[in-house]
């Protein structure tokens, strides 16, 4: 290491230190009476290593090929962001979106590979095999500067919350979103029933809740498998609708206005928020070395996902224009049966991704409430009526912003944006400290102030329109025309 001294080979922690690292220090140790096992849904939580920023990826075999790997980041990275692109492009315009698209990527898809060069770095001072993203952030400040090791603790706690509040905004943009392709299928078959969306949140909350409480992972895999099934014919069958009949791109405005590109931003930072996959990914590659690179995994990867966001925005905001829905699927035509069913097939998907987007607050929070239970069954029921209390989180917040845009939008500047955009410049400044050169410098604190100003200003802009969505309309409730 250039500009090391000799004591930065040496590894700080023992072999069994370094296991421990791992470990959340705050969780209490699992306790035992006598014939008493310990929970294995925790067990499976603590071993599946794969369950990062609420993205699953199976751990069933203990390394990946490079191949394995590229398909599980476009499973990480590829979920209600794409359909929500269209949307997106009606904030920025056609062309200025579609131009800003690539820069975003750029920088969510750097600050990815930074994460990734800070994780190496510090795995090689500590002597550890593997770190999550959390984990960096906490080590990153111990080894860094001395007036910042105090801080350690609140980094890895920062990192949780806005990994929690990342998560949990997805199951509100999830619940969302099923409850809208829902009524729009079925006020259209039944047009003599229609019901509030509220309503259908309510009929959808015992099945969520259901699914919310399966806790082992090899149950769920099967689910995310037939998830990924069902959003892989949903996208092909939406391309078939919108490549039909569009319109020129004289028809589109090229750029709309500064008061809502925020927002534009804010979508695309939620649909490019997949950077807390790529630690675990990349840990059981059986080749870890061409994660990164020109021509690596990372790239290959990301530069694919980037391409269908591209293409599915541009093509769905010239089809249907300023009437384009928080999801795309939303405009397919009503009448059509084919397109009907792509709804159900979507809103399908999205169910059996909520337990595991659920995966993480419960991981993160859980560990300090247990120690309040002191027997096993009471430990399985708590973590039960844990896990029923964030559903219930999730409902209430979805219920009182049910609008998948402006959802969207919020999550992505709010949280998406500190997670994507400012804690790794951070993590590499502190990681590197003491050899930091001018132009590294200029590189972190534009991003970071990008990352700030996307923060700030979009979560501001996100609250104005959320407000003006309410007081527009008595009834501020989507409305769907068959």
């Amino acid at each position: 290491m250039e500009g090391g001294s000799g004591q930065e080979h040496r590894p700080l922690l023992t072999e069994s230190q370094g296991s421990e690292c791992r470990q959340d220090p705050e969780a209490p140790a699992v306790q035992r009476s006598d014939g008493e096992e310990s929970d294995s849904g925790e067990d499976e939580l603590r071993n599946a290593g794969l369950s990062a920023s609420g993205h699953f990826v199976s751990d069933e075999h203990q390394q990946t090929t490079n191949c394995e790997t590229l398909i599980h980041l476009l499973k990480g990275n590829i979920g209600t962001g794409i359909l929500a692109m269209p949307d997106g492009l009606k904030n920025s315009g056609l062309y200025t979106g579609t131009a800003l698209l690539p820069f975003i990527a750029t920088l969510c898809i750097h600050c990815m590979h930074m994460l990734v060069g800070c994780s190496h770095e510090l795995k090689e001072r500590l002597g550890v095999g593997g770190l999550d993203y959390a984990e960096v952030g906490e080590q990153a400040f111990k080894t860094g500067p001395v007036i910042l090791r105090p801080f350690a603790g609140f980094a890895r706690g920062l990192i949780n919350t806005f990994l929690t509040i990342t998560q949990l905004g997805f199951c509100c943009v999830y619940v969302v979103f099923i409850a809208a392709n829902l009524k729009q299928v079925l006020d259209c078959q039944y047009p003599g029933y229609k019901i509030d969306i509220h309503g259908y949140m309510g009929i959808i909350l015992l099945p969520i809740l259901a699914i919310a409480m399966i806790r082992s992972l090899k149950v769920l895999a099967p689910f995310s498998l037939i998830s990924n099934v069902f959003l892989g014919l949903g996208l092909a069958v939406t391309f078939h609708y919108i490549l039909q009949d569009m319109p020129s791109s004289y028809d589109r405005p090229e750029f709309t206005s500064w008061k809502k590109l925020p927002l534009f931003i804010g979508t695309s930072i939620y649909a490019f928020e997949g950077i807390g996959v790529v630690l675990p990914l990349e840990r059981k590659m059986m080749t870890p070395e061409d994660f990164r690179g020109c021509n690596g995994v990372l790239n290959t990867g990301m530069i694919l996902v980037t391409c269908g966001y591209i293409a599915v925005g541009f093509f769905g905001y010239l089809k249907y224009g300023d009437a384009v829905h928080g999801s795309i699927t939303l405009n397919l035509p009503a009448h059509d049966n084919l397109a009907q069913m792509v709804k159900v097939l979507m809103a399908l998907a999205i169910y059996l991704t909520y337990s595991l987007m659920l995966y993480v607050p419960a991981e993160i929070m859980w560990p300090h409430i247990r120690h309040r239970f002191h027997t096993h069954n009471s430990r399985r029921f708590g973590e039960y009526a844990f896990r029923a209390f964030l559903v219930f989180i999730t409902f209430i917040l979805a219920a009182a912003i049910p609008n998948i845009g402006l959802f969207i939008s919020l999550v992505g500047a709010m949280a998406s944006s500190t997670l994507a955009l400012i804690f790794p410049p951070i993590i590499e400044m502190v990681t590197f400290w003491n050899r930091l050169s001018k132009l590294r410098i200029a590189k972190c604190m534009f991003l970071m102030c990008f990352g700030l100003v996307c923060f700030v200003v979009g979560t501001t802009t996100s609250i104005r329109e959320i407000i003006d969505y309410f007081q527009s309309t008595d009834k501020p409730i989507p409305e769907f025309v068959c």
